[in-house]
C-alpha cells in the first residue's frame, strides 16, 4: 500500500445518501465496506466526518443562532455521524472506537493523541468527533489538525465529487480536473478544497490532501494502491 496510515475526512452532507436528510443506512454500509477493506490490508485508519446532513454552525448563525451555540451544536452532531459509522463498521465486523474533543464520556472516549494512534495501532478504526472542541473552526480544519496529530501520511477527503477542479464542475461544464496541484495555488485560486485554515495548517506542515469521490464504491482502495482517483495537493 502506497500509506502505513491515514485520516480520512468524510462529509456529513454524504451521509444523507438519496434521502436528502439524516443518515442513509446503505450509504453507511458503503463506507463500512470500504473502510472494513482498507483497514484488512493494514492501513492504520482515523476518521473525521462533518455534521452538516444534521446541522451546520455557519447555517445556524446565518439564522440568528449565537455562533458558538451553533458551532456547538454542530459538534453534536458530529458525534452522532461518528456513533452511527462506529456501528457500522462494528456490523461490517471491525472494530471502532469513538473519541471526542468534548467531555462525553461514556457516548465517547476523551481524544488525545496518544489514544486516537494506540487504538489504529491495535487495528482498530479511531473516529475523532467535536472537530477541534473550539467554535470558530471547520471540521475540515479539525480534519487537518488531527492528521498532523496523529502522524498520519496523508489526510485523504472523501466527497461526492472526483478531485480538484477549475470550477464547480456540477455548475460549470467546463471545468478542468487537476491531477495534482499546490496548496499555494489551490489558495490563490479560492479553489473550494478546504477551508483557508485547514489548508492553510496542511501546507505549513507538509500534511498532503488527496481528494476523491468516496461515494463511489472500491476508491478508497483505489487511492491506497496508488490509482489515480483524485487530486493530490502538495507542496
Amino acid at each position: 500500500m502506497k500509506y502505513k496510515r491515514i485520516l480520512l475526512k468524510l462529509s456529513g452532507e454524504s451521509l444523507m445518501g438519496a434521502q436528502g436528510y439524516g443518515i442513509d443506512p446503505e450509504r453507511l454500509a458503503v463506507y463500512a465496506r470500504q473502510i472494513k477493506e482498507a483497514a484488512a490490508s493494514g492501513v492504520e485508519i482515523g476518521i473525521v466526518i462533518g455534521g452538516g446532513n444534521i446541522f451546520r454552525g455557519l447555517s445556524g448563525a446565518a439564522k440568528g443562532f449565537d455562533r458558538v451555540k451553533g458551532d456547538q451544536m454542530g459538534m453534536l452532531a458530529t458525534v452522532i455521524n461518528s456513533l452511527a459509522l462506529g456501528n457500522a463498521l462494528t456490523d461490517a465486523g471491525i472494530d471502532a472506537d469513538v473519541y471526542t474533543a468534548i467531555p462525553m464520556f461514556p457516548i465517547g472516549e476523551p481524544y488525545s493523541k496518544w489514544r486516537a494512534i494506540d487504538s489504529m495501532r491495535r487495528g482498530r478504526v479511531a473516529i475523532m468527533s467535536c472537530g477541534t472542541g473550539s467554535p470558530y473552526f471547520t471540521t475540515d480544519t479539525g480534519s487537518a489538525l488531527r492528521a498532523i496529530e496523529i502522524e498520519a501520511d496523508v489526510m485523504l477527503k472523501g466527497t461526492r465529487v472526483d478531485g480538484v477542479y477549475t470550477a464547480d464542475p456540477e455548475k460549470d461544464p467546463t471545468a478542468e480536473k487537476f491531477d495534482v496541484i499546490t496548496y499555494d495555488e489551490v489558495l490563490r485560486r479560492n479553489l473550494k478544497v478546504m477551508d483557508i485554515t485547514a489548508t492553510a495548517l496542511c501546507k505549513e506542515n507538509n500534511m498532503p490532501i488527496y481528494v476523491f469521490d468516496m461515494d463511489t464504491e472500491g476508491n478508497l482502495m483505489k487511492m491506497l494502491r496508488g490509482e489515480n482517483v483524485g487530486t493530490l495537493v502538495t507542496c
